[in-house]
C-alpha cells in the first residue's frame, strides 16, 4: 500500500497547494470560483458549492479545509462558535487542508505544522463513485493531543486507508475529520469566562461541526442518521463528553461512538472557576488587560501572535480539560455516566494495556516516594485514601506494568525502582478506571458496548514503555506504511516488524469499519484481506455478569482473543467507587 494521500511529484504538488490554501481563500472571498478544474469532484452544500480533488491511487474524492463556522477572529475570538451565515455562487476551492488550530506541543512546533487562529474547518473523504443519495455511514474523527495540540492535517490521521479498506470489504463509509480550538483559545477558564458563558469552546466547536454534518453530509453521499463519532485520548474524552452533554440530551447528532483511550469520565480532576481564577488573572496581566472594564473583550483585541505568546508563556496555565460549566457539562461526567444520563447509543471503547507508562510518575524508588506522588497526581487525596491506594498497589513488580518489563528497573534507571507500581496506578487513574466505569454503565442500562485491550510492543518502544498510549492509532487507521511517523516525534511502528503487525491492522481496522457500517464490530471483522479467517471468534457485548474484552496481541495465535475484564479488579473498583468524591472526577 502506498503511504499517504499522494506520492512522489503529486505529494509535492499537494504540499504546495496546502501552503497556498489561505491565499486562495482570501482571493475567493465571499464568492465561488467559476473556473472549476476539469474532472474535479463537486458538491453543493447548504451554503454553496465546493470542488475537491480526485485521487486515482485510491479512487477517492477529497474535500478539504471547508469551514463549518464563521472564523473565530476579532469579536468572535473566545466566543461560542457561530454558524456560517453566507452563501455563494460558483464553487469554492476545497483542495487543501487548512492550517491547524494554534496549539503548543510537539505535534505543532516540532513537526512544523501550519497553524492559524482561522482554523475551524473539516474534511470529507469518500469513495469517488459515491454521490448524493447513496447514504453511506459516516465516521467523524476527533483528534487527540491533550486539548493543547494536534489537528486534522496530521498525516497519522489520514482516513484514506480506512475508506479504501471499507470498500475492499464491501462496507463503504465516508470519513470526516475536523479541527477545533485548543489550549487557551478553546479551553480558557475562570470567573469571567464562566460569567460570559464562553466555556468549553473546543467542545462547542466539535458540536457545531456535528450539526454541519447533519445539514450537509447527504450532499456528499453520506447518511446523517448513520454518523459514528470517533476519537483517541482527548478526542476520545471529547466523544465521551458529547455522550453526556446537556445531561445526556440526544440531539440526534450520531448513532454510535468509538473511544480509544478515553471516554465520558474526565481525564483529570475538576477545577472550579474561582480556583482557576489566578491563572486567568496572570494571562490578563501579561496581556496588559488588567485595567480593562471587560478583560475578555480586551483579550479579543490583541494581535494573534501576542496573545499566543501569552498563552505559551512560562508559568502560565492557559487552559483546562473540559470543565463543569452548568451548561454543556452540567455536573461531574462520572456521575452522569453512572446515573445513566448519556445518549443511549452503541459504544466501542478500549485502552492500551500499558497506558500508565505515559501517565505514571518516573523516578519513584521507595514507598514513601510513591505515597508522595499520589498527592502530586491528585492534591485533594486524603491520608486514608493514600493508605488504601498504597495497599491496593503493592510494591510487587509482577502485579504492575508494563508487561514487557519482567522485573524492576536497575538502580540507576531514571524510571525508578518502583516504576511498575507507579505506572499501574497512573494508567488506572487516567484511563482504565474510566473505561471500566463506562463499560459497566452501558451494561447496566442495557446499551451495547464492545470493549478492548491493545497489547502490542511496536517498533520504537522499549521494554520500559510497553504497549503505551496512542500506539493503537496506526493499526486502527490501517496505516501499515507508517505514514506521518518518521520524524522527530515518532518512528514507524511497523518498521522491521513481522507480517503479523499488518495482519492485526487489517483485523482492527475492519472491526472499526464494521462497527461504523453495521453497529457491530463482528461483521466481516475477523476475516481480513490478507487471507486470515477467524470467523469463529466473536467480539461479545460487555455484560455485568461476565465482563469481557477483546484482546489484540501479535504474540498470540489468531492475534485476537477474548479475555475477562478483571485485571487489577479490587484496585480499580475502589477507585471507581470513589472517583467523584475522593479523586474529584
Amino acid at each position: 500500500m502506498a503511504s499517504g494521500l499522494f506520492t512522489g511529484r503529486s505529494l509535492l504538488l499537494f504540499l504546495l497547494s496546502t501552503l497556498l490554501s489561505s491565499v486562495s481563500a482570501a482571493v475567493l472571498g465571499s464568492r465561488g470560483n467559476d473556473n472549476v478544474p476539469q474532472g474535479a469532484p463537486t458538491v453543493t452544500a447548504k451554503n454553496g458549492s465546493y470542488y475537491g480533488l480526485y485521487n486515482s491511487e485510491y479512487n477517492q474524492d477529497f474535500f478539504l479545509g471547508m469551514p463549518y463556522t464563521q472564523p473565530p477572529l476579532g469579536e468572535f475570538r473566545l466566543q461560542v462558535p457561530q454558524s456560517l451565515n453566507e452563501t455563494w455562487t460558483g464553487a469554492r476551492d476545497a483542495t487543501a487542508y487548512s492550517p491547524e488550530c494554534i496549539g503548543y506541543g510537539s505535534d505543532d512546533w516540532v513537526l512544523g505544522n501550519i497553524v492559524s487562529e482561522d482554523c475551524l474547518t473539516l474534511n470529507v473523504i469518500r469513495p469517488s463513485t459515491v454521490k448524493a443519495g447513496d447514504n453511506l455511514p459516516v465516521i467523524f474523527w476527533i483528534h487527540g493531543g491533550g486539548y493543547s495540540e494536534g489537528g486534522s492535517r496530521d498525516p497519522r490521521y489520514n482516513q484514506s486507508f480506512l475508506i479504501q479498506r471499507s470498500v475492499e470489504v464491501g462496507k463503504p463509509i465516508i470519513g470526516v475529520s475536523i479541527n477545533y480550538r485548543l489550549s487557551g483559545w478553546g479551553f480558557l477558564w475562570g470567573e469571567e469566562v464562566a460569567e460570559a458563558g464562553v466555556t468549553n469552546l473546543g467542545i462547542r466547536d466539535q458540536r457545531l461541526a456535528l450539526h454541519w454534518v447533519q445539514e450537509n453530509i447527504a450532499a456528499f453521499g453520506g447518511d446523517p442518521s448513520k454518523v459514528t463519532i470517533h476519537g483517541e485520548s482527548a478526542g476520545a474524552n471529547s466523544v465521551g463528553t458529547h455522550l453526556v452533554a446537556y445531561g445526556g440530551r440526544d440531539d440526534g447528532l450520531f448513532r454510535a461512538a468509538i473511544a480509544e483511550s478515553g471516554g465520558p469520565t474526565p481525564l483529570s480532576y475538576y477545577v472550579n472557576a474561582s480556583a482557576w481564577e489566578p491563572n486567568y488573572q496572570k494571562i490578563v496581566q501579561l496581556a496588559n488587560c488588567s485595567n480593562a472594564a471587560d478583560t475578555l473583550a480586551c483579550l479579543r483585541t490583541l494581535p494573534t501572535e501576542q496573545l499566543s505568546n501569552v498563552f505559551n508563556s512560562s508559568g502560565v496555565v492557559a487552559y483546562t480539560d473540559p470543565v463543569i460549566d452548568g451548561d454543556i457539562i452540567t455536573k461531574s461526567t462520572t456521575a452522569l455516566t453512572k446515573e445513566g444520563n448519556f445518549v443511549k447509543v452503541p459504544f466501542l471503547i478500549g485502552t492500551n494495556f500499558d497506558e500508565g507508562t505515559s501517565f505514571g510518575i518516573q523516578g519513584i524508588n521507595t514507598t514513601e516516594e510513591f505515597r508522595a506522588s499520589l498527592s502530586e497526581n491528585t492534591p485533594m487525596l486524603t491520608e486514608e485514601a493514600i493508605d488504601k491506594v498504597a495497599e491496593l498497589y503493592p510494591d510487587i513488580p509482577e502485579l504492575g506494568i508494563p508487561s514487557t518489563l519482567h522485573s524492576r528497573p536497575p538502580p540507576a534507571s531514571p524510571y525508578g525502582r518502583q516504576w511498575k507500581r507507579s505506572a499501574a496506578y497512573g494508567g488506572d487513574l487516567r484511563m482504565h478506571t474510566g473505561r471500566r466505569i463506562t463499560s459497566q454503565a452501558w451494561a447496566k442500562y442495557g446499551v451495547p458496548a464492545y470493549t478492548y485491550q491493545f497489547d502490542v510492543l511496536v517498533n520504537g518502544k522499549n521494554e520500559y514503555i510497553g504497549s503505551t498510549h496512542f500506539q493503537e492509532v496506526a493499526f486502527v487507521f490501517d496505516n501499515t506504511n507508517g505514514y506521518g511517523y518518521e520524524n522527530a516525534v515518532a518512528v514507524d511502528p511497523f518498521a522491521n516488524e513481522p507480517p503479523t503487525f499488518d495482519e492485526l491492522a487489517s483485523i482492527m481496522s475492519t472491526a472499526w469499519i464494521s462497527f461504523v457500517h453495521d453497529i457491530d464490530p463482528n461483521s466481516n471483522a475477523f476475516s481480513d484481506k490478507r487471507g486470515i479467517n477467524k470467523e469463529g471468534l466473536e467480539w461479545p457485548v460487555y455484560g455485568m455478569e461476565n465482563p469481557s474484552n477483546m484482546a489484540f496481541n501479535v504474540n498470540v495465535s489468531g492475534l485476537a482473543y477474548i479475555e475477562p475484564d478483571t485485571y487489577r479488579g479490587s484496585a480499580i473498583a475502589y477507585m471507581a467507587d470513589n472517583f467523584e468524591g475522593v479523586w474529584g472526577r
